[in-house]
């Protein structure tokens, strides 16, 4: 009974060992590294689109918040005219320090 439990165990990782050796052989191909490479730049991409729609979300959301700013803001801020009159100093520029 105990040769045939080590015999049975034997088989059992032999066959696990098989499976993971071809699977490796398999991997190191160049079509298994193709896969691979495809896989990575798949999920890269899909990680640059993420990134992309949580700018472009982030971008909405700040410009409605100053939006709302501006809105709130437009009607207590009072605008005054520039004229192109001259001021109180007869149209004089005022000297640089030092001159």
């Amino acid at each position: 009974m105990r040769r045939l439990f080590w015999f049975g165990a034997g088989v059992a990782a032999g066959i696990a060992v098989s499976r993971k050796l071809n699977e490796t052989a398999r991997k190191a191909t160049p079509v298994g590294m193709a896969e691979q490479l495809g896989g990575a730049v798949r999920e890269l991409a899909g990680a640059v689109g993420s990134f992309g729609a949580d700018v472009r979300a982030g971008m909405q959301e700040r410009e409605q918040e100053l939006q709302d700013v501006v809105d709130r803001n437009a009607e207590t801020v009072q605008f005054r005219r520039i004229d192109g009159a001259p001021d109180a100093t007869n149209g004089r520029r005022a000297r640089r320090a030092g001159r």
